[in-house]
Parts: C-alpha cells; sequence; structure tokens
C-alpha cells in the first residue's frame, strides 16, 4: 500500500527533476514553487514598468520629442519587448528547456537593462496580482524618484530590482518541476501542414487504422499522452494519412496533427486580442499626456506625477484581481459547475466591454478639458497648467484597470491551457505577441490618424494637446473596440476547447451562447 502511494506521487505529465530523474508532486510544484515565480515576477515587473511608465515623459522632457513621435517610441519599444518571448518559446521548447532559458533570458535582460487543475487556475491570477503589484510600486515611488530626483536614480533601481528578481527566482530551483525539451512546434506545425497539401488530392478514409500514430507505450515512455482525432480542421488530417510515402515532410502523426490544430484554433483569438492591447498602450503615452497639462498639486508643494496615475488603474486592477478570485469565482462556480466559474472566452468578452466604456469614458473627459480650455483662453498656450484637477482622468485609468483584469489573465490563461502539452511555452508567447502586435498597431494607427487629420485641416494628435481632438481620437477606439467586440462573438461561436480543459462535463458552448446572447440554433 505504501508502495502504491509512493508511486502515485510521481508526476505523470512528463515533468523530471533538473538532472532528469522523476519527481514527487508532494516535494516539487505546486505554491511552495510558484510562490518563487510570483516573487520574481514582482521584482521583475517593477524593474520594467520603472522604465517604460514614464518613458514617454523622458521622451519629450530630455529628447525634446513631439505627442506623435514620443508615443510611437514608446509604444514601437514596448511591441518589440513583447515580441521576443515567441523566440524564448522557440528555444525553450526545442532546445533548452523553459528553466535554462528563463535563467539566461534575465541575465541577458540584466545585463542589458488534474489534481492541481484548480490550484493552476488560481495560480494565474496571483500571478498577473504579482505583476500589478510590482508595477504599482513603480508608478509611484519610481515615477516619483524620477520626476524628482533624476533618471539616473530613477533608472538604476530598476536595475537592482531586477538583480534581485533573477537571485529570488534561482533559490526556488530545487522546488521547480522541469520539462524537457520535445522539439520546435514550429518545425512541428510546418511538416503538418506540408504534409496535407501535399496529399491535398487524397481521398480520407473514416477507418482510423488508416491514419498514423506512435502506440501509446511510446508516449508513456516520454512521459506524453496522445490526442485523439477531432472534426475541426479535417484537412489536416492528411497529413497522418498512410499512402506508401514514409518521409519526414510526407507523414506525421495524428497527435501532431492535432497539436497543429489546436495552435490554428487559436489564431482567430489571438487577433481579437489586438485591438484591446492597443488601448493598453495609452495608459503609458497618451493618457499621461494628457495628464501634463493638468493641475496635479495635491498639498502644499507636492504633486502627483502624471506618470503615477497609472498607479490607479495598477489598484484597480488588483482590487478586481481579489474580488474575481475570492468571491466571483466561489459564486460562479457554484452555479456553473465550472472550476473557473465562467469560462475563458466569457471573461475575455467582459474584459471587451470594459475597453468600450473605458475608451467612451475618456473621450468625454477629453472634451470637457478641452471645454476648460477654451473657457480660460489657454487653447494655443502650451506649458500651462488648466485649473483642472488631474484626477479627472482617474475614471479612464480605473476603467482600463477593471479591463485587464478580465481580458489580460483570462487571455494569458487561454493560450497556455488550450496549447498542447508540447507546445505551452509557444502558447504563453501568444499572449504576450498579442501586447506587442497591439503596441505596435497603436503606433500605426497614431500615425496615419495623424497624418490624415492633419491634412483634413486641423489634427487630431498635436504636440499641444489644447488644440488636439484627443476625443476623436478616443470615440474612434471606442468604435474600433465595438467592433472587434463583435467580431469576438464570431469567435466565441466557432471556437471548440481542448476535450482535456473541459471538466466537470460542463457544457461550454452553451454557457457562452447563453452569456454572450447567441442562439445556438442560429
Amino acid at each position: 500500500m505504501a508502495l502504491q502511494e509512493e508511486g502515485d506521487d510521481y508526476t505523470k505529465d512528463g515533468t523530471v527533476h533538473l538532472r532528469g530523474n522523476p519527481v514527487r508532486r508532494s516535494q516539487r510544484g505546486r505554491w511552495k514553487a510558484c510562490s518563487f515565480v510570483i516573487v520574481y515576477e514582482i521584482f521583475e515587473r517593477m524593474a520594467y514598468y520603472g522604465i517604460s511608465s514614464n518613458l514617454v515623459i523622458f521622451m519629450t522632457t530630455k529628447l525634446h520629442q513631439g505627442t506623435v513621435q514620443s508615443s510611437n517610441n514608446v509604444t514601437n519599444w514596448v511591441g518589440t519587448s513583447w515580441l521576443t518571448p515567441i523566440l524564448g518559446a522557440y528555444v525553450a521548447d526545442a532546445h533548452l528547456g523553459r528553466y535554462i532559458t528563463f535563467v539566461i533570458s534575465s541575465a541577458i535582460c540584466f545585463l542589458w537593462d488534474p489534481k492541481e487543475k484548480i490550484q493552476k487556475n488560481s495560480f494565474f491570477n496571483w500571478w498577473m496580482f504579482s505583476i500589478f503589484f510590482g508595477t504599482l510600486f513603480a508608478n509611484t515611488i519610481l515615477v516619483y524618484v524620477q520626476d524628482n530626483v533624476g533618471w539616473g536614480w530613477g533608472y538604476g533601481l530598476p536595475t537592482l530590482g531586477l538583480a534581485i528578481s533573477i537571485s529570488v527566482f534561482l533559490l526556488g530551483t530545487p522546488f521547480y518541476r522541469h520539462k524537457l525539451p520535445t522539439g520546435t512546434p514550429f518545425l512541428t506545425m510546418a511538416r503538418v501542414i506540408v504534409a496535407s497539401f501535399c496529399k491535398a488530392k487524397a481521398p480520407t478514409p473514416c477507418d482510423p487504422t488508416h491514419f498514423h500514430e506512435l502506440s501509446s507505450l511510446e508516449y508513456e515512455r516520454k512521459g506524453t499522452f496522445p490526442i485523439q482525432t477531432t472534426q475541426s480542421l479535417r484537412f489536416l488530417d492528411r497529413a497522418s494519412l498512410k499512402t506508401g510515402t514514409t518521409g519526414y515532410w510526407n507523414l506525421c502523426t495524428t497527435t501532431e496533427v492535432e497539436e497543429t490544430k489546436q495552435m490554428l484554433n487559436m489564431l482567430p483569438t489571438l487577433c481579437i486580442t489586438f485591438v484591446p492591447s492597443a488601448m493598453i498602450a495609452q495608459t503609458n503615452t497618451l493618457f499621461v499626456k494628457q495628464g501634463t497639462t493638468l493641475n496635479a498639486r495635491i498639498v502644499g508643494n507636492f504633486s502627483i506625477p502624471p506618470a503615477s496615475l497609472s498607479a490607479f488603474g495598477t489598484v484597480s486592477f488588483l482590487v478586481s484581481i481579489v474580488i474575481y478570485d475570492r468571491v466571483l469565482v466561489k459564486i460562479t462556480r457554484k452555479l456553473t459547475g465550472n472550476p473557473r466559474g465562467i469560462t475563458l472566452l466569457q471573461r475575455m468578452g467582459i474584459g471587451l466591454i470594459f475597453y468600450i466604456i473605458s475608451m467612451t469614458v475618456a473621450s468625454f473627459t477629453e472634451r470637457y478639458r478641452l471645454k476648460v480650455a477654451a473657457e480660460h483662453g489657454l487653447i494655443h498656450q502650451t506649458g500651462v497648467k488648466l485649473p483642472l484637477t488631474i484626477f479627472v482622468l482617474l475614471p479612464q485609468f480605473v476603467l482600463m484597470g477593471m479591463a485587464d483584469a478580465f481580458l489580460v489573465v483570462a487571455k494569458l490563461e487561454f493560450f497556455y491551457d488550450q496549447a498542447p502539452e508540447s507546445m505551452k511555452s509557444l502558447g504563453t508567447s501568444y499572449s504576450l505577441t498579442s501586447l506587442g502586435i497591439g503596441n505596435f498597431l497603436s503606433s500605426f494607427l497614431l500615425s496615419t490618424v495623424s497624418k490624415i487629420t492633419v491634412k483634413r485641416g486641423r489634427g487630431w494628435i498635436l504636440n499641444n494637446l489644447n488644440e488636439s481632438r484627443l476625443d476623436y481620437y478616443y470615440l474612434f477606439f471606442a468604435l474600433l473596440n465595438f467592433v472587434n467586440f463583435a467580431l469576438f462573438l464570431v469567435v466565441v461561436k466557432f471556437y471548440v476547447y481542448r476535450a482535456d480543459v473541459v471538466t466537470h462535463s460542463v457544457d461550454v458552448k452553451e454557457q457562452e451562447s447563453k452569456v454572450m446572447g447567441i442562439n445556438e440554433d442560429e
């Protein structure tokens, strides 16, 4: 009996010791290991946001760049930093493994300035909580140091924070579970696509014995599991069809085909996240620029730095995360039977609605700011603070924080959970890639709208914000988010979750259709 319990304690998902030995669930992983990752993330995000939050002010005051140029330089820098995880995912999955890749990438960054299913669901919420906790410190203390002490100290402290984060992560090494590299997912996906096109004219039989698959013992030896054939993207099934040719680019296993399907099925959802990611970019650019025109004095000679307004969005995010994880999930879990309370796409949909509301509120707030500027004859004045408190911008920051609490966390968990086991790193990179592309999209929209509106008589985004029409620009974003939400409803209607992710016999399609207002019989 004791031997049986000891055997059951070993992980069965392919995770091993750093040296390749089997590991026990009771000794490694779980919250003991997660705690090191969470603390790491606090200091790492403090370092990152300590630079990015106030970068638009640095570009403006020290480099003397205009509104469009400074905003685009920030979003281009942020976009590039979020796209690098694609390279990291390739290296982690194909060559070095996630742990070694993580350590090396952190070092480079420093030099260059099912029994556990519910616990894992909660981990994503608290992981994001740690991110925004570090962000809160950056948006308050570090931003104040940058504005009032100096940029040398303001950027030196984030470097120290990054060094601490790396040390904390390394201290947790004895408690981590490690995934062995299983090959590059890009190559697997390319093989499946090429093989399916090579056999495009071949008939597809119903007999499963006509399709190539490894034995279950072979998968068990690798610590993985075979995946059964699904009905989506059926044309890719030909990649595993036995036609007599067994070349590397001519024949794949059914599991490889299904893994490719899962990654391709997530692409429409990935595209839906580009627009809200562009909205997030506004908090560190145009929202901050608005704050520079307003009265930031709180008491005496103490003034709140414009970039510190992001702290209110961070607090809103943190409060929303705690309420969602500790209250809403428990209530909805009883109603739906879903361990997450509501499905991941439903949570993302709620976030999209908050983005629409946030940009609408931002538009009306900016219109009021312009009205005050006109009433006091300050339309053509630069460098003069309006007789309007900076806290008038508070609602749009708070709403953005609430939107992030729903969409950003759900997006990360969705791409991780829906990715096949051998492509988890690539799945996670989907989430970060959406932020990268969203920032580049923000740069493109800002430049394009600025050029078009200037040619038509009055620019919407000028160096003097009192002469600009940011209210129109924000309203344009609200409409863009509304169109994006409509496309999201289409994605929800046709998306099918991975079978092993849906638990407790929850009819996800029916539940999502009810919440999103979609009729299954349409």
